[in-house]
């Protein structure tokens, strides 16, 4: 028997021991985080499936584990031999997860499962799903805890305060505005979980989720009161005289439960696909429960201008990294090895040499021909292709500074390329520089927006299956709602606000063809006020992102004059801007790669 049957066989014996039918175990930590720390990397530990997203479900005598279309490839390969199912999410004959317990827990049965680690709004759908067999839901079952041997301990890193020159607004100004916000709900408390609000709310920073400089804390405010729920020992000295200065009482990371516990009588404010099913159930009934977006995700959404200056300084910073990357890879393929392993190491610390930067902003995805067909590929020992001086080569990267947060994708061309590379190469430009270059409305959404993107590839009867645009944090999450662009509603991603000036947004279209090549070109943006007339306040973009495009797989028949001048207009200020802090040869480079077309 493998390792992992051996998981499997000691979790039913818990199960049986406690009349749990079904357990299910998804990728996620107590916060919605984006990135899972190893301690909550409870399904990857019973299943052997290392990829970002999945969920297991383990009944009596049946193992399942439900995944999406980047990585069935790689979990049918660590699944094999473990006896735990694949179900592929999206295709014809796969059951969702609620259809799939319908079927296999009996009538009256019992799930079960972490509620740490699974939002409310999905635990209340799973109770509405399973009502029908009159199924209980237990959530305070940890199962897999108690069978994890020498399980990592959760993150305890330092925590420190992100001086006002950067954050551009004092902690007590937001928590302020927060109240304000409270008094106008009618709300007594709330209860914040969402780790990037909380640091974001308090101008303190952490390292306690991977690419995300966040700290595992939970937050209670009142209109008198503010609790901060965290690990003391990551506090210094110095840091807690700051928090106690902005009115910030410390408690235990884990008193949270215990004083949800204790309201009475309280208009509790929370939202509830973002604060853990285990946290809400604790309420007592005789609170009223307020269930809106956190005030915070929309006040950080919108950078003020301290911000907003800082993050320009990052994308130069970036920029430089960026732009000595490309001429090091154009001036070396062919000469020298290169893999899409060691190539993104090596921008990896271009980009870490950089003054400020703090690490990377998310895990570099370094993509060689057909491997960039998949968007959200991610290279390893086994799929580590080796780059030749032909075809395109695709990396999207980013990283974090005191002064921001970078996000940037480059499509590269090592050598020949085919007629339809260059042709989806060229429209994925046009794409990006239309969307960046357009005027609008004050009022418009992302979903106003899209359709200038898409024009291009829609009108010869192509697409691609990923949003446009998604909200950027300032020193914080890559993907940040409630800003987006896409061309059609998703609920669950919360990104289709109003368009605000000072909201950081990217813009990034592409194109995927299976088994050939993958193609997109991203910039962030940041949306300013345009002219103001009779018909309204008119909005625009401004880009943050300075690197060139690659002019050797640009195919300029298939351009409009507009687009060629977009394009000139673009690589006159990347010159501008990140010549200065080149060497000469680099800088030599930099004047032809960006030249007039």
């Amino acid at each position: 028997m493998n390792q992992i049957q051996e998981r499997l066989k000691k979790l039913r014996e818990l199960m049986k021991e406690r009349s749990i039918d079904a357990y299910m175990i998804p990728t996620s930590d107590f916060h919605e985080s984006e990135y899972v720390g190893k301690h909550f990397k409870c399904r990857e530990f019973m299943t052997g499936f290392t990829g970002s997203a999945g969920t297991a479900v383990v009944t009596k005598d049946e193992a399942a584990l439900w995944t999406d279309g980047r990585y069935f490839v790689q979990a049918a390969a660590q699944l094999q031999d473990s006896t735990v199912i694949l179900q592929k999410m999206g295709q014809e004959g796969t059951p969702s997860i609620e259809e799939y317990l319908l079927e296999k827990i009996p009538q009256g049965g019992t799930l079960a499962f972490d509620g740490r680690v699974v939002n409310t709004a999905e635990g209340e759908a799973l109770e509405d799903a399973l009502g029908e067999k009159d199924i209980a839901i237990t959530c305070q079952e940890d199962l897999v805890g108690e069978i994890w041997e020498n399980r990592p301990a959760l993150p305890a890193e330092p925590v420190w305060v992100l001086d006002v020159k950067y954050a551009g607004r004092t902690a007590a100004d937001k928590i302020a505005a927060l109240r304000r916000e409270m008094e106008k709900c009618g709300a007594t408390v709330h209860i914040l979980t969402t780790l990037d609000d909380i640091v974001w709310l308090l101008n303190i920073r952490g390292n306690d989720v991977d690419c995300n400089p966040v700290v595992l804390s939970y937050l209670m405010v009142t209109g008198d009161n503010l609790f901060l729920y965290i690990n003391e020992e990551v506090l210094k000295d110095t840091v807690k005289e700051y928090l106690k200065e902005n009115g910030v009482t410390v408690r235990p990371y884990d008193a949270i439960y215990q004083d949800a516990a204790d309201l009475r009588c309280e208009t509790v404010m929370l939202e509830k696909s973002r604060t853990n099913f285990a946290l809400v159930q604790l309420l007592d009934g005789t609170n009223e429960i307020l269930n809106i977006q956190n005030p915070t995700a929309l006040m950080k959404a919108v950078k003020n201008p301290v911000e907003i200056e800082n993050m320009k300084k990052a994308h130069i910073k970036d920029g430089v990294a960026m732009t000595k990357f490309i001429y090091w890879l154009k001036k070396n393929i062919g000469k020298i090895p290169m893999d899409e392993i060691s190539v993104s190491n090596y921008l990896d610390d271009l980009r870490r040499s950089q003054e400020g930067n703090l690490g990377l902003s998310f895990p570099t995805i370094s993509a060689y021909g057909a491997n960039a067909a998949m968007c959200h590929y991610s290279a390893t020992e086994e799929s580590n292709a080796k780059l030749e001086p032909r075809g395109l080569y695709l990396v999207d990267s980013g990283g974090q500074y005191y002064e921001g947060t970078t996000d940037i994708t480059r499509t590269i061309a090592l050598g020949e390329l085919t007629d339809e590379e260059r042709e989806h190469f060229t429209l994925t430009v046009i794409s990006m520089l239309r969307l960046g270059n357009v005027r609008f409305l004050y009022g418009c959404r992302g979903l106003n927006l899209d359709y200038v993107a898409r024009e291009p590839f829609w009108s010869r009867g192509l697409n691609f299956d990923h949003g446009t645009g998604h909200g950027v944090g300032y020193l914080l999450n890559v993907h940040e709602r409630p800003n987006g662009i896409r061309w059609k509603m998703v609920p669950e991603r919360q990104d289709n606000c109003v368009l605000e000036a000072g909201m950081v947004t990217s813009d990034e279209p592409g194109i995927y063809i299976e088994g050939s090549h993958g193609i997109r070109t991203e910039n962030l943006t940041v949306c300013v006020k345009d002219e103001k007339n009779e018909y309204g306040q008119f909005m625009k973009f401004e880009f943050l992102t300075y690197v060139p495009i690659d002019l050797d797989a640009i195919d300029k028949s298939l351009m409009r004059p507009e687009d060629i001048e977009h394009l000139n207009q673009y690589h006159k200020a990347v010159y501008e801007k990140i010549s200065p802090y080149l060497e000469k040869e680099e800088k030599e480079w930099l004047k032809e790669a960006t030249r007039s077309i």
